[in-house]
């Protein structure tokens, strides 16, 4: 997909999918190994959940490439498998949804925050996501996503990766508090403003806390940039059960109308976060498209 056909699909709501990590939990995948290479291994399990999402309504989908990182996988002793990997798990997402629904190759933070201390730099960063995103691109991904950022720099330096080593369309998504404010400071509007200048096709916001706490941040981050606004959040805040499991309470209707706020206040790429499953975007569509 090319730059002006990703500005074209958003010019009305498009629907990405929902949750991956809480349902490939729920399908059997234990607490602690690297996802990457469990899905791998259980392919069935996401061909499953991702036709799934296609089939209740969702025009995005994401390839589960999540940690696919180099720095993420070497915890694992998986470094060197990067580009299989990568590879492997688009070609997954396509088999599962076809060519009738977008694949975004997906990629995320590496959980250390950019400073002298962390002695994580942005020069770092950068070829992290240039190697992941490269792969990704020649790998047949529609679109490249960062989602889940927790420091606005380290997604400047995803952006600026994608903008280097490929011609697609990028959207990004930081997680926030409910004032918007971002784990490593600033805040959500600000690092939107800060995103689309550096060349990302949308923004946003995805995790943490639940759609009914966020239509005054989407609302903040309409009014600062021109790009389309995505909102991806959620099924509510969970309790943890007695086996420490995050249980999520909010129901599939209950998402869906508070969606549509989230569309009312300037949202038009939406979608769900953790907790989400299938039902909850066939709810979505039925009340946001």
């Amino acid at each position: 997909m090319t730059r002006e056909e990703f500005k074209r699909l958003t010019q009305s709501v498009v629907l990405l999918d929902g949750a991956t990590g809480s349902n490939l939990m729920a399908r059997g995948m234990p607490r602690g190994v690297c996802t990457e290479l469990w899905i791998m291994e259980h392919k069935d399990v996401i061909l499953s959940l991702q036709k799934d999402y296609a089939e209740a309504g969702s025009r995005i989908i994401y390839a589960p490439t999540f940690g696919g990182n180099r720095i993420s996988l070497a915890k694992y002793g998986l470094a060197d498998r990067i580009g299989e990997i990568n590879s492997a798990l688009v070609s997954y997402t396509r088999e599962a949804v076809g060519h009738g629904v977008y694949v975004a190759g997906d990629v995320t933070t590496t959980g250390t925050i950019l400073s002298p201390e962390s002695g994580y730099t942005y020069e770092m960063a950068f070829e992290n996501y240039c190697e992941q995103i490269r792969i990704l691109s020649e790998a047949g991904a529609d679109c490249i996503v960062a989602e889940t950022m927790i420091n606005t720099e380290e997604a400047l330096a995803a952006v600026d990766a994608c903008r280097t080593v490929c011609s697609l369309p990028i959207f990004c998504t930081m997680t926030v508090e409910a004032d918007g404010s971002i784990f490593s400071g600033g805040n959500a509007a600000e690092a939107a403003a800060a995103l689309e200048s550096a060349g990302a096709d949308a923004v946003g916001i995805n995790c943490s806390v639940g759609p009914d706490q966020l239509v005054s941040v989407v609302r903040s981050i309409r009014e600062h940039v021109s790009v389309p606004v995505v909102a991806k959040p959620n099924a509510g805040m969970p309790f943890i059960d007695d086996q420490g499991n995050a249980v999520y309470t909010m129901t599939p209707k209950d998402f869906a109308r508070h969606m549509k706020a989230l569309t009312e206040n300037g949202a038009s790429i939406i979608g769900g976060c953790c907790g989400t499953t299938p039902e909850f975007i066939r709810e979505i569509k039925a009340v946001c498209l």
